[in-house]
């Protein structure tokens, strides 16, 4: 037997983490440079912010996490999600506060709580759950397991729509759907899920003109360059400038056009500094983490430790295919943001914590 560190933790799933968090502050330095001096007089006020704020309460959470056994969070799931949920719901209420045109967030002092980025959390812990206390005919049931299912998470998936979250809804109800299928759910089931939400999904889009201008962008780059599709187009461009090892670190002469850069488009930063090696040693470290993940799910006897670890590696991996696929055109621009790396502090605080749990259960699963 080979031996193991005092902490039996994952060398592999840590190393990658840390990576990812070395290589967001990095390019956040970059990228949020000329923004922070023109805002704040300050051109690390950003890097400031994301490492006080975002790493000192993302740290918090990593370490409850990582030394609180993973089982308490079986107890807890439905407080955990209806507590999420709650908050979600304080968003549609004055106490809500707007952003760039959506009400999405909650501020407390100077600190702003995003309930759709928690959702992403909570959600999987509530599955594992259910689907972990529920046995295989049960969730083969269609009204013992595709209804609850659809019950709650579509429910959820609706208040994000109506929020104006359109990409925590398709990254909440892709993610809660693999782990559905994961734990034993009839493919026709699986069917008739994507089936229901592309159908709602696409009622949402059309009666949205946002969404549509979206999609018809997408479709069309070339309609409307300084309009909708210009954040499309600016950041397909970047990509491709720069070339296979990149113009240099803080060497962008693009990003001040690119819109959202220290968020939703930080991507591009990376491919035009970076270049395509840049790119595919991020899409690498991703690829292992969630690879890593899988692979530690196989080893976890307890049914909810398996799911839990299998559904939290599934939003990450996928939240960052979306935003990376989105800045390179091949989806339609979202407001989503890259795990690790793009500005937010209440984000990054989520996915810190997401890794925690995930090391939890790979130490005591």
């Amino acid at each position: 037997m080979p031996k193991r560190n005092a902490l039996k933790i994952d060398y592999l799933l840590l190393a990658t983490f840390l990576i990812l968090l070395g290589i967001g502050l990095t390019v956040l330095a970059s990228a949020s440079s000329d923004l922070g001096k023109i805002d704040f007089n300050d051109p690390y006020h950003f890097l400031r912010d994301q490492i006080i704020i975002g790493l000192g309460i993302g740290g918090i959470g990593f370490l409850l996490g990582l030394f609180i056994d993973y089982k308490v969070y079986k107890k807890l799931a439905p407080i955990i999600l209806f507590g999420s949920v709650g908050l979600l719901l304080i968003t549609f209420t004055p106490l809500g506060t707007t952003l760039g045109g959506a009400q999405r967030w909650i501020t407390i002092g100077s600190f702003t709580i995003q309930p759709s980025e928690l959702l992403k959390m909570t959600m999987i812990i509530y599955l594992a759950a259910w689907l972990s206390n529920s046995h295989i005919n049960r969730i083969k049931s269609f009204s013992e397991g595709l209804i609850p299912f659809l019950s709650i998470v579509g429910f959820v998936s609706l208040l994000l729509l109506f929020q104006k979250s359109t990409s925590a809804a398709v990254v909440i109800g892709v993610s809660s759907l693999f782990l559905y299928f994961v734990a034993g759910a009839k493919w026709k089931f699986v069917f008739m899920v994507i089936a229901l939400g592309v159908f709602l999904l696409t009622i949402f889009v059309v009666i949205t003109p946002y969404r549509l201008d979206r999609v018809k962008t997408f479709l069309d780059p070339s309609q409307d360059t300084q309009g909708s599709s210009y954040q499309a187009n600016q950041a397909l461009t970047i990509v491709g400038s720069g070339g296979f090892f990149g113009v240099g670190f803080g060497q962008s002469s693009a990003k001040a056009h690119l819109p959202e850069r220290i968020g939703d488009s930080i991507f591009a930063i990376i491919a035009e500094e970076f270049g395509y090696l840049g790119v595919t040693v991020v899409g690498t470290l991703f690829f292992t983490m969630v690879g890593r993940a899988f692979f530690i799910s196989k080893k976890i006897k307890d049914r909810f430790g398996r799911l839990l670890i299998i559904g939290l590696a599934t939003v990450i991996g996928f939240q960052a295919f979306v935003h990376m696929g989105a800045a390179s055109a091949l989806l339609p621009t979202t407001g989503v943001p890259l795990p690790f790396i793009s500005f937010g502090s209440f984000s990054l605080a989520v996915f810190m914590t997401m890794v925690g749990i995930m090391l939890s259960v790979q130490r005591n699963g």
